[in-house]
């Protein structure tokens, strides 16, 4: 059961099969795993509501509210609920997510491994101390966004260079898939893996070189800093 205002959204909701409301009350009376969906600020809106509701001996809570820490939303909910935060990120639409969950202070393990099994399908799932959810956030929570960026540069890159545009965009999508699957299927090192591209004097390491000049290692770097540093802040104000 889905609840939310848009009805847009619940129209896709119905699509899949699942029962719409726009009551979120009725989605927790109606079932005993209830995930929030939903922007950090909104958070406390929505814990305000259905905290009255809440049975800690029956409903697992599960949060994928970017920097909303576990213990202000136990602390926003009945004494003794069952709380699981999960940083997902949106590759899970095509079942090839990355997430981390992490367990609060009353969850049994029962509980994490339903959630971590539960995310599994739709992509990769590992468990962690919540202290490393902001860095998670910065590395594979907000990293699509880092990755499309790099598509889309390398495609302009092929297209200055003569490829049609959609042909580009295929080359450089598929590149960056493959080259995932590599690190994945392989467990080689990412490095490794970039010196057998990398033929002495040729064109990849010419490449490489000017990637280097042009700090792009630096500023993935500082991209994920800075996304980790505002799932922090984004947490310290919502306690």
């Amino acid at each position: 059961m889905v609840s939310d205002h848009n009805a847009h959204q619940l129209d896709k909701a119905k699509g899949l099969g699942c029962k719409t409301t726009k009551d979120n009350k009725e989605v927790v009376t109606n079932t005993d795993l209830v995930f929030l969906s939903v922007k950090p600020h909104c958070i406390r809106n929505v814990l305000d509501e259905i905290k009255p509701i809440i049975d800690p001996d029956r409903q697992l809570v599960v949060s994928i509210a970017a920097g909303v820490t576990l213990s202000s939303i136990e602390n926003n909910l009945p004494s003794g609920t069952r709380v699981v935060r999960v940083m997902p990120n949106t590759a899970s639409l095509v079942q090839a997510g990355a997430a981390v969950c992490s367990s609060g202070t009353h969850a049994s393990t029962g509980d994490s491994e339903l959630v971590t099994e539960l995310l599994r399908t739709i992509g990769l799932c590992e468990r962690g101390n919540e202290n490393l959810l902001d860095a998670v956030t910065g590395v594979s929570g907000s990293g699509p966004a880092y990755a499309y960026l790099a598509i889309e540069a390398i495609a302009d890159g092929g297209v200055k260079m003569g490829l049609p545009r959609d042909l580009s965009i295929k080359l450089a999508a598929q590149t960056l898939l493959g080259s995932a699957k590599m690190v994945l299927e392989t467990g080689r090192h990412p490095g490794s893996l970039k010196d057998d591209v990398c033929s002495p004097g040729g064109t990849t390491i010419a490449a490489i070189h000017q990637l280097e000049k042009s700090g792009f290692r630096g500023t993935l770097i500082d991209a994920v800093e800075t996304a980790a540093l505002k799932a922090r802040e984004l947490g310290a104000s919502h306690k």
